[in-house]
């Protein structure tokens, strides 16, 4: 098991962070696309895949903890969602998942174990092989610097790892500010890639 592999699987064998709902910029970015295959990096407790799923997409979530995949299946069937998702245990660092999505979501897919060199290595990826022709790769991670992961990639240095073809077009590059219950608000990264 690699270093990132047992550090997740001590973090949600210690606790729950469900909350039952999707990830905001998520919703915001996706809410008025055309339902179609989607493939969730990070899954965590899958409240993005379960809210994808609800609004019609048939969603691939992928995580390399196999508590945090149960807790996701168990809140996909309460969801009544379950026959929409196939939940797949990958570390990213060993295995990818099969197949090219219309929609490639990756959000806050940062870890204190691995550094942004295999963030980036994850990330490109992503784009390289799993985002189908048309479709989108959508980016969000913590802005600026986090207590826990440190000083995080602007946008700009996450494009630049990327070094994407000119077969892709930005539709969004942003910081956005967003409410957090404890510290007021926070700032979050937001890239919006297309594939043509």
């Amino acid at each position: 098991m690699s270093e990132a592999a047992e550090f997740w699987e001590d973090f949600y064998s210690e606790r729950e962070v469900w909350s039952g709902k999707p990830n905001s910029l998520l919703v915001r970015e996706v809410a008025d696309l055309r339902p179609g295959t989607a493939l969730d990096l990070g899954c965590g407790e899958g409240g993005d895949a379960i809210w994808l799923a609800s609004t019609g997409w048939r969603v691939t979530a992928a995580d390399v903890s196999e508590t945090a995949l149960k807790r996701a299946a168990a809140h996909a069937a309460e969801a009544g969602v379950a026959d929409r998702i196939d939940w797949q245990r990958h570390d990213f660092t060993l295995s990818f998942p099969d197949g090219e999505f219309d929609l490639v979501s990756a959000a806050f897919l940062h870890s204190p174990v691995a550094g942004d060199g295999e963030r980036n290595r994850i990330l490109g990826q992503a784009a390289q092989a799993a985002v189908a022709p048309g479709g989108l790769l959508l980016i969000i991670g913590h802005a600026g610097e986090h207590p826990e992961h440190g000083p995080l990639p602007t946008t700009a240095e996450v494009l630049e790892s990327l070094a994407l073809g000119p077969q892709w077009r930005i539709e969004a590059d942003e910081v956005v500010s967003q409410p957090e219950s404890k510290a007021g608000t926070r700032l979050d990264n937001l890239l919006r890639l297309r594939r043509s």
